[in-house]
This record gives C-alpha cells, sequence and structure tokens, in this order.
C-alpha cells in the first residue's frame, strides 16, 4: 500500500499522480510500465515517487485495490433495490452491473482486461489475491439471508459459498479473454455467466426441481 506521504498530499495532487499511473498500466502491461514515463507525466519528481510508493509493484497493487474498491461501491449503489430478487436472479444482475461498471469506468476496465490478458497467472494471483476477500466479504451477507430464507441448503457454510462465487467469476473473465475475442461485445460474457449460474443453482440450491 502507499505510504502515509502519498495520503497527506492535496486530493487534487493524489487523483492526477492515480490518474497518469492508470493510463501508464492500462496501456502497457506491468513489466512494460514506465516509473520514468508516470512521474514525467505527473510532474513530480522520482525521489517523490519513492516518497509515496516503495517501487512500482506498490503503485500497481494499490490500483487494482482501489479498482476493487470503487467496483463494490458502485455495485452498492446499483443493487439497492436487488433486495427482494431471489439469490440467483440477483447474482445475474450482480454480474450485469459489474460490466455496466466497466463500461462506465474504461481504465479500470482496462487495467484488469491488461492483467487478465497480459500477465502470468503467478503474478495474477500475487496481485488480485487480497481483492478476491473483499469480493468475498461482500458476498457473504447476501448468502447467508438467502440461507436464511431457504434459498441455499442451511448446512452449506456461507464462507465457502462467497469463496466459490468470486473464484468462479473470477474464472470467468479469464475465460472470457482466453476464448472470445476481446473486441466483441460482453453480452457474450453473459452466456457464460448462465451456465455458471446453473451449475451453481443444481449444487447449491435447496431446491433442484
Amino acid at each position: 500500500m502507499p505510504k502515509q506521504t502519498f495520503f497527506n498530499l492535496p486530493a487534487e495532487k493524489r487523483e492526477r499522480i492515480t490518474q497518469v499511473a492508470l493510463d501508464e498500466f492500462s496501456n502497457n502491461s506491468y513489466h512494460r510500465s514506465s516509473i520514468n514515463r508516470i512521474v514525467e507525466n505527473a510532474n513530480i519528481s522520482k525521489g517523490s515517487f519513492y516518497q509515496y510508493f516503495s517501487n512500482k509493484k506498490d503503485l500497481y497493487r494499490y490500483l487494482i485495490d482501489k479498482a476493487g474498491e470503487e467496483k463494490i461501491k458502485f455495485l452498492q449503489k446499483e443493487i439497492v433495490d436487488y433486495d427482494k430478487l431471489e439469490f440467483f436472479p440477483f447474482l445475474r444482475k450482480l454480474f450485469l452491473a459489474g460490466i455496466k461498471f466497466n463500461q462506465s469506468s474504461p481504465y479500470y476496465d482496462k487495467l484488469v482486461d491488461r492483467i487478465y490478458r497480459s500477465e502470468s497467472e503467478q503474478f495474477k494471483e500475487e496481485i488480485i489475491g487480497e481483492s478476491k476477500y473483499k469480493s468475498n466479504d461482500f458476498l457473504i451477507g447476501y448468502v447467508k439471508k438467502a440461507r436464511e430464507q431457504g434459498e441455499l441448503k442451511e448446512e452449506l457454510n456461507p464462507e465457502m459459498i462467497a469463496f466459490l462465487i468470486t473464484e468462479l467469476s473470477v474464472s470467468i473473465v479469464d475465460y472470457y479473454f482466453k476464448m472470445k475475442d476481446p473486441t466483441e461485445d460482453l453480452e457474450g460474457m453473459m452466456e457464460i455467466v448462465d451456465d455458471m449460474l446453473e451449475i451453481l443453482k443444481s449444487g447449491i440450491s435447496e431446491d433442484n426441481s
């Protein structure tokens, strides 16, 4: 995470550095991204950069974490009226809202797209591993509510279900970019989402009729 000196900066300067870094990392792979270009375009010295971040990876992790936090905030606003939905329609709406976030936040979308298409599995796990735990925390409450309402099997662990959904959602994005032309409309992803939801429903729904 950034050093406290970064958070002590005026909001405008923090935003400028963040936006410049987003531009650099979303248009280049991690290894081809340049601290020199970042400091030049953000109009800060290289010495100042290392007062704010330990290294390039520290900045990169910050951006990935920030993307996750911004997405969760967006989803929380989008799903205000979803509490009346049953669990699986809710999950589908959640995925649709996620696509809407990607469309409304092109820099974050490109950043995540690039890490899935350009980086090694080991690097992806290192960078996005912590973000998945935040996704788990976000889902657990909804899983518990669905279980209490009899939609999910009572004997199943809510944390395990949330973990499974998070892992599958990450895998779906990975699968999509490996199997599909990245220029295709993202509506194609919803076909994959529907397949995943059908598998989940057959496995964890209380009513399998």
